[in-house]
C-alpha cells in the first residue's frame, strides 16, 4: 500500500460502518466517568466516618460562628498565621490520619484504575482499527484485542514514562554540572542563559524521539502480536525501513495537534469548547489510529480495507440519523421497567439534594439570571448540545463497568439539581426556563442512564460467563445507535435552550 492507499483506507473505514470502531472511542471518553466512582466512594466513606465518630458535629460546632475572612499573608503575616492556627481544630476534626490514608488510597486506586482502563480501551481501539482494515468485524476484533493486549499496553506506558524520567534526569544533572562549571568562569547569569536554552532544546528533541518510537509500538503489539520490548524493536525497524511513511504520520499527527490546539482555543473564546472534544473523540483520534495502523500493517501485506461507500456522505449521514432515531425508540419500548427505575432514582436523589440544601437557604444562593448573563444563543446552543451529548454517551458507555458509573452519574446529577433548585433565588423563573428544553433534555438523560445500566447488566453477565462475546458486541453496537438517536433529541433541546428558554417567559412573569 502506498501512502495514498493508506489514507484512502483509513477514510473508507471511518466512513463505512463507523459503528464497528467508534463505540470504543466513546468508551475511551467514558473512562473518567468510570474512574471518578472511586473519589465519590471515598467522599461517601469519609462522610460516614465523620458522622458516626461525631467529628462532623464537633467541626460544625467550631464553625457555628462562621469563619473569619483571611487576612492578606503579605501585608500581615502574623495575622495570617493566627488565622490558620484558628482553623487547626476544625482541620484536625475533618482530616484525621484515617481520612488522610483513605485519600491516599483513593488517589492511588484512581491512578491505577485509569491506567488499566486506558490500556484496555486503547488495545480495543487499535485492534478494532486493524480488524476493519482487514474488512473484519471491528467490535469483535477489538474485544479480543482488549483481553489479549491490555497488559502489554500497560508495560509500554510504564516503559515510556521510565524513558522520559531517565532522559530528563540525565539531562538535568548534566545541565547542573555544566552550569556550575560555567558559573565559575563567566558568572551565574550568563551561565544560566548558556545552559537553559540548550537544555530545553535537548529535552524537546529527546522527548519527541521517545514519543515517535512509542507512537507505533502499540500498533506493533496488535499487528505482530509482539511483546513490550519486541514491539519497540519492530517499531525501530519500521522507522528505519520506511522513514517516509513514519515521517508522514508524524507530520500529520503534529499538524493535527497544532490545528486542534488552535481550534480549541478559538472555541474556548467562543465558549463552545465541547465541540473540540467531540471532534477529537469521533474523528481525529480514530483517523490517526487507522492511519498509523494502515501504514505499519502495509509492510506485512495483511490489509484489505473495505471499499469506499458508493452512497454519498449526505445520504449515509441521513440514513445513520434515521437508524439512531429508530434504535432510540426501540430501546425505550423494550426496557420500560429499567426506565421507571431511572426516573424513581432521579426523583429520590433530587429530593435528597433539596432536603440537604435546606440549612443553606439564606446563606448561599443560585441565580438563573446570573448564569444567563452574556448569553449568546448560537454559541450557547452549540455548547449545550456538545456538553449534554458528552454527558449522555459517557454515562451510557461508562455503564459497561458493571452499571456502577451510570448509577453514580444519575444519582449525582439528581442530587446536584436538587441543591441548585433549592437555593435558586427565583424558583418560578428557573422552572419557566427549564420546562421548554427540559421536556427533551431530561428524558434524553434518563434514557442515557438506562442505557448505561443496561450495558452494565450485559457487562456483568459477560463477567460471570453468562454472556458471550457476540452479546457484548451486539450491545455495544446497539448502544452506539441509541446514542446517535439521543444526539438528535439533545440537538433539539440545545436549540430550544439557546434560542427560546432564556427569553419567552419574560412575557408572562
Amino acid at each position: 500500500m502506498t501512502l495514498s492507499d493508506s489514507v484512502a483506507g483509513a477514510v473508507a473505514v471511518l466512513r463505512r460502518r463507523p459503528a464497528e470502531i467508534l463505540p470504543f472511542y466513546l468508551l475511551g471518553a467514558a473512562v473518567p466517568a468510570i474512574v471518578r466512582v472511586l473519589p465519590f466512594l471515598g467522599v461517601f466513606l469519609a462522610y460516614v466516618y465523620l458522622e458516626f465518630t461525631g467529628r462532623l458535629d464537633v467541626a460544625l460546632a467550631e464553625l457555628e460562628h462562621g469563619v473569619p475572612e483571611a487576612p492578606d499573608p503579605e501585608a500581615d503575616p502574623e495575622a495570617f498565621e493566627a488565622w490558620l492556627a484558628g482553623l487547626e481544630p476544625v482541620v484536625a476534626q475533618l482530616l484525621p490520619l484515617e481520612l488522610q490514608l483513605l485519600a491516599a488510597a483513593v488517589a492511588l486506586g484512581s491512578i491505577l484504575l485509569a491506567i488499566a482502563l486506558y490500556a484496555a480501551v486503547s488495545a480495543a481501539q487499535l485492534s478494532a482499527c486493524y480488524g476493519r482494515l482487514r474488512d473484519d468485524r471491528g467490535l469483535v476484533i477489538g474485544l479480543v484485542g482488549a483481553q489479549r493486549f491490555w497488559l502489554r499496553f500497560i508495560g509500554l506506558y510504564l516503559l515510556e514514562l521510565g524513558a522520559w524520567i531517565v532522559v530528563g534526569a540525565i539531562t538535568l544533572v548534566g545541565a547542573v554540572l555544566v552550569g556550575a562549571v560555567l558559573a565559575a568562569g563567566v558568572g551565574t547569569g550568563i551561565a544560566a542563559v548558556l545552559v537553559v536554552l540548550p537544555v530545553l532544546l535537548v529535552l524537546a528533541i529527546a522527548f519527541a524521539a521517545i514519543r515517535a518510537v512509542f507512537a507505533f509500538a502499540p500498533v506493533a503489539v496488535v499487528v505482530d502480536d509482539a511483546g513490550v520490548f519486541g514491539s519497540l524493536s519492530a517499531t525501530l525497524g519500521f522507522i528505519r525501513r520506511h522513514p517516509v511513511s513514519a515521517g508522514f504520520y508524524y507530520a500529520l499527527a503534529v499538524g493535527a495537534t497544532v490545528a486542534l490546539s488552535v481550534l480549541s482555543g478559538l472555541l474556548v473564546v467562543a465558549e463552545i469548547s465541547s465541540l473540540g472534544t467531540l471532534l477529537t473523540t469521533l474523528v481525529v483520534f480514530p483517523f490517526l489510529d487507522l492511519l498509523k495502523t494502515a501504514l505499519y500493517g502495509a509492510q506485512k501485506d495483511r490489509l484489505s480495507p473495505p471499499p469506499a461507500p458508493e452512497r454519498p456522505f449526505r445520504s449515509r449521514f441521513v440514513g445513520g440519523l434515521k437508524r439512531g432515531w429508530a434504535e432510540l425508540f426501540a430501546f425505550v419500548r423494550a426496557t420500560p421497567l429499567l426506565h421507571a427505575f431511572v426516573v424513581v432514582t432521579a426523583v429520590a436523589t433530587f429530593w435528597a439534594g433539596w432536603e440537604l440544601a435546606d440549612p443553606l437557604v439564606g446563606t448561599a444562593e443560585t441565580s438563573i439570571d446570573e448564569r444567563l448573563e452574556g448569553h449568546v444563543p448560537p454559541a450557547a446552543a452549540l455548547e449545550f448540545f456538545g456538553n449534554n451529548w458528552m454527558v449522555a454517551f459517557t454515562t451510557a458507555f461508562g455503564g459497561l463497568a458493571l452499571a456502577i458509573p451510570a448509577f453514580v452519574s444519575l444519582a449525582f446529577n439528581g442530587f446536584v439539581m436538587g441543591i441548585v433548585a433549592r437555593l435558586e433565588v427565583e424558583p418560578l423563573e428557573l422552572l419557566a426556563f427549564v420546562v421548554p428544553h427540559g421536556i427533551f433534555e431530561v428524558p434524553a438523560i434518563f434514557v442515557a442512564s438506562a442505557l448505561g445500566l443496561w450495558l452494565g447488566v450485559v457487562g456483568w453477565r459477560a463477567f460471570r460467563g453468562r454472556a458471550g462475546r457476540r452479546d457484548v458486541v451486539e450491545a455495544l453496537e446497539r448502544a452506539f445507535w441509541v446514542v446517535v438517536g439521543l444526539g438528535i433529541v439533545l440537538a433539539i433541546a440545545a436549540f430550544v435552550e439557546g434560542f427560546v428558554s432564556p427569553y419567552y417567559y419574560g412575557l408572562f412573569l
